[in-house]
């Protein structure tokens, strides 16, 4: 197969927000498609009109946008193989259910819901299968006048595969090799609902074949439903795509599938964006609102399940889609740490530019009613960056450059400050703020120069000097500090710790 045939899509339902194994799945069809100049498809599967979500598809849309992934096809872009919505398709399936149908592929069922709701209840491994298909109300144990009569009268039914008796059933997989399954465990899965939509197994197969997609890159809970749709491909007589099941993402302790509930408990979000219940009104983090940069997210995400081969970590998109192949993908689910996901936005803040990260601090200054100069916050930016893991978490380690402390850290009052130190402090604010050039350079001389000619170690002022600037022991090199600050701001709170602390 050319490289220039590689189609591959991505297919959520519209039910909810888009979990993280989601974005993941989206990732690798977009990584896989790229790397091999293939096409990537987004279509929305909204077949179970039961548990359509309003919001839920603009919401997956901006989810993937917000990570860089793009499609060449699909609901919100069009393209060749439209529509790309599958309730919009739905006149196309009844025909080729009408194949399966006269292909004695499929049958008619009539049971109602009543009467296998009964029958489960009676026999707890009940299956509607080649062993008690015939002793149901279906076309295959009616008569065909019968099952005509009951169409014909309203009757509701569903549309079920005949699922062959005695055959082993292979499922070629790229992460799991050959997976084999005996058909007796298999049930005649209902492929056209009574509602007169068609069912994920018979949607997903036709839009696959039709949308000439070639690889089939899923979540491992697709897996068991993989020999039915194998043996759709074959009742239809086409060539089947090749089928990849991706590992789960699994909770922090590595113990069960990651749910929503677990960053609830444990305080990480589990959805790229916030979502909001539209009926319940609940509000769900995002990895977005959280302060998380979408690189960094697609770097932490791509690691979990796919490894390079390599020690390297940090990935650009160019660099995932270079590195990428479906032969590294490992077979067992991948455990992620929240505290990982931590170090990579870290990294990746870091990876701004002081001016980057002063434009995306500039607005929470605002929102505490600080108008900083541009070039001022890039070097306090500069100063703190190394401390943070988030743009927010900025303010925390640099509010005391724009306001004065309002209080002191009493066990640092408590040990440090003596009855002389509020005349050395006072005596070294003078010649510092004397100085012709108050810059950092100049300040660290001075102060030495003074530490010498009162005969006192840098011990004894400096700490309270950080003390009466600050507030408490926090904060880098304290000339930086001051320097920012201004002489005037620094002589004012050197008098007001005084005033307050002596």
């Amino acid at each position: 197969m050319s490289n220039a045939t590689i189609r591959v899509r991505f297919a959520p339902s519209p039910t909810g927000p888009l979990h993280m194994g989601g974005v993941r799945t989206a990732l690798y069809n977009y990584l896989l498609a790229k790397q091999l100049g293939g096409q990537m498809i987004l279509r929305i599967e909204d077949t179970d009109q039961t548990r359509f979500v309003a919001g839920a598809e603009e919401y997956i849309i901006e989810s993937l946008t917000w990570c860089g992934i793009e499609f060449d096809e699909g609901v919100h872009v069009g393209g060749p193989y439209g529509p790309y919505r599958q309730s919009d398709r739905k006149e196309l399936y009844v025909e080729y259910v009408q194949q399966l149908l006269e292909a004695g592929h499929a049958y008619y069922a009539f049971d109602t819901p009543e009467e296998l709701e009964a029958l489960r209840a009676a026999s707890s491994n009940f299956q509607y299968d080649a062993s008690t298909r015939h002793g149901l109300r279906n076309s295959l144990s009616l008569s065909k006048e019968e099952t005509a009569r009951l169409i014909s009268e309203g009757t509701p039914y569903v549309v079920r595969a005949r699922i062959p008796a005695g055959e082993e059933i292979l499922v070629d997989d790229l992460i799991r090799g050959e997976v084999r399954v005996q058909s007796s465990t298999l049930d005649d899965k209902v492929l056209f609902k009574s509602d007169g939509m068609p069912t994920y197994h018979l949607a997903n197969i036709v839009d696959d074949h039709l949308m000439q997609i070639t690889h089939v890159i899923r979540g491992e809970e697709w897996l068991p439903s993989a020999p039915l749709h194998v043996l759709l491909y074959r009742f239809f007589g086409w060539t089947a795509p090749r089928f990849a099941h991706l590992p789960l993402l699994l909770k922090p302790d590595g113990n069960g599938k990651l749910s929503k509930r677990d960053g609830d408990r444990l305080g990480f979000p589990v959805f790229p964006l916030r979502w909001t219940d539209p009926k319940t009104g609940d509000v769900s983090s995002g990895y977005r609102e959280s302060g998380y940069f979408p690189e960094a997210f697609v770097n932490l995400l791509a690691l979990l399940g796919w490894n390079p081969g390599t020690e390297q970590e940090l990935m650009t998109m160019d660099e995932l889609v270079a590195l990428f192949s479906l032969e590294r993908v490992n077979k067992s689910g991948a455990r992620f740490d929240p505290e990982k996901a931590k170090w990579f936005n870290q990294q990746y803040l870091r990876r701004h530019s002081d001016a980057g990260l002063a434009t995306l601090f500039i607005p929470v200054l605002a929102s505490k009613g600080i108008n900083a100069q541009t070039a001022t916050v890039e070097k306090i930016v500069a100063l703190v960056k190394d401390r943070v893991n988030f743009v927010n978490e900025l303010w925390d380690q640099s509010w005391f450059f724009f306001t004065a402390p309002q209080t002191y850290d009493e066990v640092m009052v408590k040990k440090r400050w003596k009855p002389e130190s509020g005349a050395l402090i006072s005596q070294l604010a003078e010649k510092l703020t004397a100085l012709p050039h108050f810059t950092t350079e100049a300040l660290d001389a001075a102060v030495n120069e003074f530490l010498v000619e009162k005969q006192v170690g840098m011990g004894a002022v400096m700490t309270v000097l950080r003390l009466a600037v600050i507030g408490s022991g926090m904060g880098p090199h304290l000339t930086e500090v001051i320097a920012l600050i201004g002489p005037d701001e620094f002589a004012r709170r050197i008098k007001n710790a005084v005033t307050t602390l002596q």
